[in-house]
């Protein structure tokens, strides 16, 4: 229990949980609670319910088990006993097993790396319709790691993925047609994918969407979408996306106008060291703007901003000697 008398899950359910929409396997942990696995207490109760379920023949039980013999939770890590596990369900014709195989033997845990094999394994999760393990050929063609680079396949894969709804393959897709990249250059149709990779919350498509807003590429130019947007990929930490929110704030471009919000912008990025925020900052500290005018702290921000080269900084660094 928490502080709150709040029950805590498991670690291997919080990490299933954080990890769902770019995992391979995350996703048959809820499968298996659908299926009428129980909730567990610890760690330690999931796994020996998941080895019981294994000796049972049940794959998903065997790859989520194996998961956790890579992570190490519920028991010590062992990318061995992982690989035992994985190999099991594959030969069975589990594509969930069989992608992360082919994980194995891409990253030489628990095997001898083997670029071919992994190739091997994705493909026939591929062929079941396993979304990640389809991403992961489109990536392997677009780097020409294993196989002849080619553009037009990884678009091939890419689409094949993105079709069944993987996020990160949406965004890849989005950036293929923005480029002209193995495909007829299509804003609109970066657009579509842009859209639908930004709704399952990935930032940098979030980005990407309201930038195509803010320049009425794809779509009818609007500063209040590209806001939206903008902001929900600030909101999840985005440096780029959190200095153009401050200045949305600070010009009132696509958002009511306010020094406060923006100065709060600023200093979000500038504290993961964005020269242009930094400025901002220190120029907003310097004249009180959104913040309690502060000499000393205007000059701790703009040098900080010029060591990183930001030449606007540097100059206006020359007023307070």
């Amino acid at each position: 229990m928490d502080d709150n008398g709040v029950r805590e899950e498991p670690s291997i359910a919080a990490w299933c949980r954080e990890n769902r929409a770019y995992s391979g396997i995350a996703g048959l942990y809820f499968d298996l609670l659908d299926k009428g696995m129980p909730e567990f207490r610890d760690d330690r109760e999931a796994f020996c319910w998941l080895s019981a379920r294994s000796e049972s023949g049940d794959p998903d039980a065997m790859a989520v088990l194996g998961l956790m013999h890579v992570l190490g939770i519920g028991t010590p890590q062992s990318d061995e006993d992982a690989l035992d596990l994985f190999r099991k369900g594959a030969e069975r014709g589990h594509p969930a097993s069989q992608f992360a195989l082919g994980l194995m033997y891409r990253s030489g845990k628990g095997v001898e790396r083997s670029i071919p094999e992994a190739l091997e394994w994705y493909r026939k999760a591929a062929s079941r319709g396993h979304a990640v393990a389809q991403y992961n050929i489109g990536v392997m063609y677009e780097s020409g790691t294993g196989v002849p680079q080619s553009y037009s396949e990884a678009v091939r894969w890419y689409s094949e993925a993105a079709g069944n709804g993987y996020a990160v393959a949406q965004y890849n897709l989005g950036n293929m047609y923005a480029d002209g990249t193995g495909v007829r250059q299509s804003s609109a149709e970066a657009v579509k994918w842009y859209r639908m990779a930004a709704e399952q919350g990935i930032p940098d498509a979030q980005f990407n969407l309201g930038m195509m807003y803010a320049e009425g590429n794809g779509v009818p130019q609007s500063d209040a979408e590209a806001f939206r947007w903008y902001k929900m990929a600030a909101m999840q930490g985005d440096a780029n996306a959190q200095n153009i929110v401050g200045f949305a704030y600070y010009k009132g471009k696509g958002a009511e106008q306010s020094y406060e919000s923006a100065a709060e912008w600023f200093a979000m990025a500038a504290m993961q060291g964005d020269a242009f925020s930094q400025y901002c900052l220190g120029y907003m500290y310097a004249n009180g703007e959104g913040v309690k005018q502060s000499a000393e702290t205007a000059k701790k921000w703009l040098e900080r901003s010029a060591a990183q080269g930001y030449k606007g900084a540097a100059e206006a660094l020359k007023h307070f000697d």
